[in-house]
């Protein structure tokens, strides 16, 4: 795949690009070219390793400490990046908290959660959005793409909190996606339960049931939903402010 370079002189950076979507998100846009600047907040020596590892090695690529509810962290970030690379094209937040709380025990989602919940997913990604706009600005075609779930839209998820900052990161996207626009487009991808380590609790099992109550009876991979942030990047340049979808079928 990597022979075909269609991300050649991009540059893309990943937040939370250690976790299962991120890092599939990086050996993909890296595959195809781009330079990758891999965020992690205590995950150091993994994000080494995955940049080490990226086509190209640590020549092309590195890491840079993005903590989503640390903000010098984002903006400290984005200096790091245009000093290296002068330039930004591509922003991906993929950083993310949850833990699986019954939706009836309201008593157990407790205000210390709630807000972490709430930082980590909605404050974080857009306080990232806001520290990397200028650099993004200077390209005149960038692309933001917002992990998000369809939890956002279905209400239903590893507790009610985070389908609530699922909720939030979509509309939250379609208010950037209006004043960021034409220079930079801003889109969701919301899939539902990934083959990832992300939510508490939740194995291959679990994954498999759910699956086999969808159209398509499928687990989604951690490929799935990067090959559809590609897409966000290269073929969807008519899109912004909307949401894909990608999850099996399993919200119909």
């Amino acid at each position: 795949m990597g022979q075909h370079l269609e991300l050649e002189g991009r540059v893309a950076v990943v937040a939370g690009g250690t976790g299962g979507i991120g890092a599939a998100t990086a050996r993909l846009l890296a595959d195809l070219g781009a330079q990758v600047a891999v965020g992690f907040n205590k995950g150091a020596a993994a994000a080494q390793e995955l940049a080490a590892s990226l086509v190209g090695g640590l020549d092309r690529h590195t890491t840079v400490h993005m903590a989503m509810d640390d903000t010098a962290t984002l903006n400290a970030a984005a200096v790091s990046v245009e000093g290296r690379y002068g330039r930004c094209d591509v922003l991906v937040n993929a950083a993310g908290f949850t833990d699986s709380i019954p939706h009836r025990d309201l008593d157990r989602l407790d205000d210390a959660i709630f807000d972490r919940i709430m930082v980590a997913n909605v404050r974080g990604p857009f306080a990232c959005i806001r520290a990397f706009t200028p650099l993004m600005r200077r390209t005149g075609d960038a692309t933001v793409v917002n992990v998000s779930s369809i939890s956002g839209f279905t209400g239903s998820g590893s507790n009610i909190a985070y389908c609530a900052s699922k909720a939030a990161l979509d509309t939250m996207g379609m208010s950037l996606a209006r004043v960021l626009g034409p220079e930079i487009r801003v889109l969701s991808v919301s899939p539902a339960a990934v083959n990832t380590g992300f939510v508490p609790g939740r194995d291959h099992a679990t994954l498999r049931k759910v699956a086999d109550t969808t159209p398509l009876k499928k687990i989604v991979e951690p490929g799935d939903v990067a090959r559809t942030i590609l897409a966000c990047i290269t073929h969807l340049t008519a899109a912004t402010g909307t949401v894909i979808v990608i999850d099996g079928g399993r919200h119909l």
